[in-house]
C-alpha cells in the first residue's frame, strides 16, 4: 500500500483524530489548513484574504451526518455564516457537501436544506462539493435539477475519475459554474486514474475544454482548483491564447497550501479564490491534505519527535 493510500484509509478512522487532538504538535499543524472551529474564525481569515484582493470560499467541515437534526444544524451554520458575511461586506461563497446536508438520509431533505442555502445566497455562487464516486451521479442530478431556479448554484468535477469528460459535456450544455479539481478520495483503478501523470493529463484536457469558445458562449464559469504551478500556467496561457477574459475564470486554492502563489497570480491579473475550512470535524479533511502533500506528514513527525 502506498503512503497516499494509507493516509486516505486512515482518514476514515475518526477515533485516531480524537487521539491526535490531544497532541499540541498536531493542533499546530492542523491550524495550517483549518481556520479554527467557529464561523468567526473562518470569516476573520477571509477578511484578511479580501484585503489582499483574494476571494473567499468557506466550508463547514463535516459529511455523512447520521440524523436529520445534524443536517439541520449544518444548514443553520451555513445560513448564519452567509448572513454575517453579507453584513460585513465580505467576498465569501459557501462550499458545501451534500452528505453534510443529509443526502445519505433522504434526497428530499438534502434538497430542501440546499434550497434554503441557495435562497439565502440570493444569486451569489454556492458551490456544491463533489465527494467520493458513490455520490457523483446524485450530486450532478441534484445540481441539474436546481440550477434552472437557482443560477448561483455551482458544482465540482474531479479530473481523476474516468467518467468526468462525459460529466463535463453535460455541464457545458447547462452553462454551469464548475470547479475542476484533481480528486482526493481513494477510488479503484476501474473508476479513477491511479497514476498522477494520467491525472495531470486529464486535468489539462478538461481545462482546455472548459475554456473552449462554445463553453464560454454558453456561460460556463470554471474555477481551476490546483496548486500545481505547471497546470496553473497551462490554464493561464491557454486562456490568453483563446482570448478568455480574466473575469470569467479563476484559480482556486486551499487555505494553508502554496500561499506564496497568491500574490504573483494576482499581479498577473488572474482571479484567485481560497477555500477556508473550519469546524470541529477536521480529521478527515486534514488526513486528505496529508495524502496530497507528504511533506506535511514529515513536518508533523519532526514536531512530534521534538516533544
Amino acid at each position: 500500500m502506498s503512503l497516499r493510500s494509507l493516509l486516505l484509509a486512515l482518514s476514515r478512522r475518526p477515533g485516531i483524530g480524537r487521539a491526535m487532538d490531544r497532541w499540541g504538535a498536531t493542533r499546530r499543524l492542523v491550524r495550517r489548513f483549518v481556520a479554527g472551529t467557529t464561523p468567526a474564525d473562518a470569516l476573520a481569515v477571509i477578511r484578511d484574504l479580501n484585503a489582499r484582493g483574494i476571494g473567499g470560499l468557506v466550508t463547514y467541515l463535516g459529511e455523512n451526518v447520521r440524523t436529520p437534526a445534524d443536517a439541520e444544524h449544518a444548514t443553520g451554520v451555513y445560513l448564519a455564516l452567509l448572513a454575517e458575511a453579507r453584513r460585513c461586506g465580505l467576498d465569501c461563497a459557501p462550499s458545501l457537501k451534500l452528505t453534510h446536508l443529509g443526502l445519505d438520509l433522504d434526497t428530499q431533505l438534502c434538497e430542501t436544506n440546499l434550497t434554503r442555502i441557495l435562497e439565502r445566497g440570493a444569486g451569489a455562487r454556492v458551490w456544491i462539493d463533489m465527494e467520493s464516486s458513490a455520490y457523483t451521479e446524485r450530486t450532478l442530478d441534484l445540481y441539474a435539477r436546481l440550477r434552472p431556479r437557482h443560477p448561483g448554484a455551482a458544482t465540482v468535477v474531479q479530473a481523476y475519475l474516468r467518467r468526468t469528460p462525459g460529466d463535463v459535456e453535460r455541464l457545458v450544455t447547462l452553462g454551469a459554474a464548475l470547479r475542476l479539481c484533481k480528486g482526493a478520495y481513494q477510488e479503484p483503478a476501474a473508476l479513477a486514474f491511479p497514476d498522477q501523470r494520467d491525472v495531470d493529463a486529464a486535468y489539462a484536457r478538461l481545462a482546455e475544454r472548459l475554456l473552449a469558445p462554445d463553453a464560454r458562449a454558453r456561460g460556463v464559469f470554471p474555477g481551476f482548483a490546483t496548486h500545481d504551478e505547471r497546470l496553473q500556467r497551462f490554464v493561464i496561457e491557454r486562456a490568453r491564447t483563446l482570448g478568455v477574459p480574466a473575469e470569467v475564470f479563476e484559480i482556486q486554492m486551499l487555505y494553508g497550501i502554496r500561499h506564496d502563489l497568491h500574490a504573483p497570480l494576482r499581479a498577473g491579473g488572474v482571479g484567485v479564490r481560497v477555500l477556508v475550512p473550519f469546524g470541529e470535524d477536521w480529521y478527515g479533511y486534514f488526513m486528505r491534505r496529508l495524502a496530497e502533500r507528504p511533506a506535511n506528514l514529515v513536518f508533523l513527525l519532526r514536531n512530534l519527535v521534538k516533544k
